[in-house]
């Protein structure tokens, strides 16, 4: 049994997203400078700069920084591929995350000093390549997204000091382990090399032909089945931590999603930071995580492979949409000077409006001429503006998304803060 208690890991796709991450709960979090990570839109959010400022506020607090170097290179890219993983080196993070053997080893002769921790993308489901990858030294593998958790276990008994992190919420591709060529046929975006365009979330209509009789055939679909035939739903493993974590064979639960909102970011790190901290308190409750992870967008949820096996389950597509509203939308998130905020969504006076913290934080209950907060009967925090007031002091009839004033609270809230109304549009 592995009696060191579990990381949770978190995407950070940009500098906000990852402090957000980090006090919303996570142990540390993972991100890419550069084309050489597999998700090119996160990549280009952070310079050199900006991500050795990440690590730097993630160390000050305790915190882990992965570095992605995941990327598949061609020949004519090792040279820039080595200046990378020597800039990238220099700032210190706490490991890569690497998915090419080659890029595993050149980063052994360049960086010998940080851990090597091998991306799913090198789809390991068994002892034997795990085996392989340990011999060519690296500490941690991220197992695929298909593996059993009867087979993670076998990994860890033959294994025991090598590192085993698995995915427990995010995305989920329709393809083995990611192995896509929609988006290069359609869009010429190559997923493997960090820019699908996720062709798999459109809607599809089907036709059949017949060159012998040169004729073409619409198929008519039953209802709610086809439209969206390669759509996956969302993987959230939530429920199942507690069957997870008493395997004894997991080191690191990873959350997906460095493309995702702000608000995911937080609502992930917060719900999983909950529930592996009361299964150590043998306090588990399941459905008080689902009921934060709802708020989030998605595509309906499933726990995938881990816990059953693919011809067990029947309900890992999702044909009748791409993606859901949340149950809630974000409102505002507090700026750095924890007086005033930003609008996310919009605003209007005389509306009780959910206040959603980091963690630990201490929340001080005002009531004054700009407005009042206070707790409810559930010991959650609300805001109610009496007058939405902008930072010079100008009075609005209410505020949208648009306006980028920072507008004025009625009392101190902790910095990265959200407020949050449920969504009546579902």
């Amino acid at each position: 049994m592995n009696d060191k208690k579990v990381e949770l890991l978190s995407p950070a796709g940009n500098l906000e997203k990852m402090k957000l991450a980090i006090n919303y709960g996570a142990d540390a979090v993972y991100a890419g400078v550069s084309h050489f990570s597999l998700r090119i839109r996160a990549g280009k959010e952070f310079t050199f700069e900006t991500f050795k400022e990440g690590i730097d506020y993630a160390h000050a607090r305790g915190k882990k920084v992965y570095a992605t170097i995941n990327g598949f290179p061609f020949n004519s890219q090792i040279d820039l591929l080595k200046k990378h993983i020597e800039n990238m080196a220099a700032l210190k993070p706490d490991g890569f995350i690497v998915a090419a053997p080659g890029v595993v080893k050149l980063c052994r002769e360049i960086a010998p000093d940080i851990d090597i921790h091998l991306s799913t993308q090198a789809n390991v489901l068994n002892y034997l390549d795990a085996q392989v990858f340990w011999d060519l030294g690296v500490k941690r593998i991220v197992v695929a997204r298909e593996i059993s958790l009867k087979d993670v276990q076998q990994i860890k008994k033959h294994l025991p000091e090598m590192e085993i992190e698995i995915f427990v919420h995010g995305s989920m591709c329709f393809a083995y382990s990611g192995r896509c060529l929609i988006s290069a046929v359609q869009s010429g975006r190559v997923p493997n090399r960090g820019s699908c365009a996720n062709d798999c979330r459109f809607d599809y209509t089907l036709y059949a032909e017949s060159e012998n009789q040169n004729t073409l055939f619409r198929l008519e679909e039953d209802p709610g089945v086809g439209t969206y035939i390669f759509n996956s739903k969302d993987m959230n493993l939530a429920s199942h931590i507690q069957e997870i974590l008493d395997s004894g064979a997991v080191d690191s639960l990873k959350i997906e999603g460095r493309t995702k909102s702000p608000y995911y970011a937080a609502v992930t790190a917060n719900a999983y930071r909950e529930a592996i901290d009361d299964y150590y308190a043998g306090t588990f409750d399941a459905d008080k995580y689902q009921r934060e992870l709802h708020t989030t967008k998605n595509r309906g949820f499933t726990d995938a492979y881990l816990v059953h096996r693919p011809f067990d389950k029947l309900d890992s597509q999702n044909h009748k949409y791409a993606i859901e509203k949340g149950s809630y939308e974000v409102t505002g998130l507090i700026t750095e000077d924890e007086m005033h905020y930003r609008c996310k969504y919009k605003v209007y006076p005389n509306v009780d409006i959910e206040i959603f913290p980091p963690r630990d934080s201490n929340i001080v209950e005002v009531d004054n001429e700009i407005g009042k907060i206070f707790k409810n009967e559930d010991g959650i925090y609300f805001v109610n503006f009496k007058k939405i007031l902008t930072e010079t002091g100008k009075e609005m009839e209410s505020v949208h998304s648009g306006n980028v004033n920072k507008m004025q609270l009625p009392g101190i809230l902790p910095y990265l803060t959200m407020l949050r109304t449920e969504n009546t549009e579902i």
